[in-house]
């Protein structure tokens, strides 16, 4: 099966290109002819695009294509512009596009039947931020509507990566065409020994004990929360927080915020870690793993928490509470609430008891997100869809 996988950004950080990465590899290891279809876009909060992209990433052809800036920011899409042409030069016989109020998804979609193939949509749905105007929220809900009305009307399926976001999803788009699958973790990586060299990589040495934070340093992360929390914590009971993820711009407002909360000391920038040994034992060395974020549609970094072995505390909201099993395995808190947030965590800083039981069933739940697993969904729903 000749599949084409598109998405704005490909091999550059993020949740999504995690994803699509994972599986275009995958497929192609399962005998399927996959190819990735992205913009020439790597950095979107400093919109950097690059020329000097490799052809292929993994074995995985990559085709690239110039993308055009939004004109109204938060409102408008960015367009890839070749894409339509450069799908139909290729043939495939499925097409998958990836997130949600982008041009590239209408681009793939409008491809897509004209080809006359499945056309697939993965959404990776984020709502409006609780920051944003009201004039802003109704300009997102129209998009979504717009969205609905055209490319997920046509949609053979859409995919929702947790229960909650079919919900969410089956707003806008046809409930009978939405289909559940979650994300995955490669688990034999996270079981691999670690070296007595892995903390290399030019990392700094880390303190015997320390809190965790990981994922981009953006605005719907939830860090001015964090360090709100952690100033909370009485100084006796505090240790330092790593924080570990590409700046989006948003580093020096934190910097100023833990000036003025006193806990610029407490910190440490450890930015994006490309090695995948160095970066897996900042997870295993954590003494608790935070994450508090206003929204997530699913949080892969939850995955990699529970298959380090890290105790986890994270705001309830978008798909996180399910992904932690309603609790079972993760401490959850209100997003806004800093004073249950220190609670949580000075909890599992000071009962390894409660921590060790966490960490148990982190391990268990994790099981159920292998990305073989996830895999063979696709590859059944693809194979359903083509036939």
């Amino acid at each position: 099966m000749k599949i084409a996988q598109v998405t704005l950004r490909f091999d550059a950080p993020g949740g999504v290109e995690t994803v699509v990465r994972e599986l275009a590899v995958r497929l192609r290891n399962r005998g399927q002819d996959v190819e990735v279809f992205a913009s020439d876009l790597f950095d979107e909060a400093h919109w950097v695009r690059r020329n000097d992209f490799p052809p292929s990433v993994d074995g995985i052809p990559v085709h690239r294509y110039p993308v055009y800036k939004r004109l109204i920011p938060g409102v408008t899409m960015p367009l890839v512009v070749g894409l339509m042409s450069g799908l139909g030069d290729r043939q495939p016989d499925i097409i998958h596009a990836h997130s949600h109020r982008y041009g590239h998804v209408l681009e793939s979609a409008a491809e897509a039947r004209k080809l006359g193939v499945p056309w697939v949509a993965t959404a990776h749905y984020h709502p409006a931020r609780r920051d944003q105007s009201g004039l802003h929220r109704a300009l997102l809900r129209v998009q979504d509507l717009l969205f609905g009305a055209t490319a997920y009307r046509n949609a053979d399926a859409v995919i929702a990566i947790t229960e909650q976001e079919r919900r969410l999803l089956a707003q806008f788009v046809p409930p009978k065409r939405i289909r559940v699958i979650p994300h995955g973790i490669d688990l034999s990586h996270w079981s691999l020994p670690e070296s007595n060299g892995s903390m290399a990589a030019g990392l700094p040495a880390l303190p015997a004990r320390y809190m965790l934070y990981t994922g981009r340093i953006a605005q719907n992360k939830g860090l001015p929360l964090l360090l709100e929390a952690l100033a909370r914590i009485p100084a006796p009971e505090r240790i330092p927080l790593v924080i570990m993820g590409r700046d989006w711009g948003m580093r020096p407002e934190l910097e100023l915020q833990a000036r003025h909360l006193g806990v610029e000391t407490e910190l440490i920038w450890l930015g994006h870690v490309e090695d995948p040994a160095a970066y897996r034992s900042v997870f295993r060395r954590a003494a608790v793993f935070v994450f508090p974020s206003e929204w997530e549609a699913f949080g892969l970094v939850l995955l990699e928490a529970m298959a380090a072995g890290v105790p986890i505390v994270a705001t309830a909201v978008g798909g996180v509470p399910e992904v932690l099993d309603q609790g079972r395995v993760g401490r959850l808190v209100p997003y806004g609430d800093a004073e249950a947030l220190a609670s949580a965590v000075r909890d599992l800083l000071g009962s390894s008891e409660r921590s060790a039981a966490l960490v148990a069933a982190g391990r268990r739940r994790v099981q159920d997100y292998s990305w073989d697993r996830v895999i063979e969904d696709h590859l059944a729903l693809y194979r359903e869809l083509a036939a």
